[in-house]
């Protein structure tokens, strides 16, 4: 389909590796099958910055991905259209910890960041951003990441009101 529709701006793979810079395209198609693409989201990362597939084949790289990075708890999620777009937390709702103050926020908490610099609000995207990232250089964590880190975790609750203060000092 990029060859067809979007040929002013896509070359394919093999094109490229014939005359590699000669071009004026924008966009190199590099085509994988599945399980390639699971060995190359996680060995060759700097060779994507977009992967476009199935919705299925897209959740589970996707969760590969969030894998590398401390897990669903933390990947925000978004689809983009044209006219509309939805942010997500990537996880879903997490239903069997529904009640338990022990998710993480963190997934939600990005997307809508992203939502915020999406509709053009970057100044309250950035404090939301640089909150939570401080609080994960402080080791302010849930139970997700306590437990790779190996320090105490922090309730659903108390997250959420460690970068809320960290929200609070920086727009002071």
């Amino acid at each position: 389909m990029a060859k067809e529709e979007f040929r002013d701006y896509t070359v394919t793979e093999d094109e490229y590796n014939a005359s590699p810079g000669t071009a004026s395209w924008k966009v190199v198609i590099k085509d994988r099958i599945t399980d390639n693409m699971f060995q190359q989201v996680l060995t060759r990362t700097s060779d994507y910055d977009v992967i476009a597939t199935t919705n299925l084949n897209g959740d589970y790289l996707s969760d590969a991905i969030a894998a590398q990075v401390g897990g669903l708890g933390i990947a925000p999620g978004a689809n983009i259209g044209d006219v509309y777009a939805i942010f997500e937390a990537v996880h879903g709702t997490a239903p069997k910890y529904a009640g338990m103050d022990i998710a993480n926020p963190t997934s939600l908490i990005l997307s809508g960041s992203m939502m915020l610099r999406h509709i053009g609000w970057t100044e309250a995207s950035d404090i939301i951003e640089a909150a939570v990232a401080e609080c994960y250089r402080e080791q302010k964590v849930t139970q997700d990441l306590a437990r790779i880190l190996n320090v105490k975790s922090l309730k659903c609750s108390e997250f959420g009101e460690e970068v809320i203060k960290r929200m609070k000092n920086s727009s002071s």
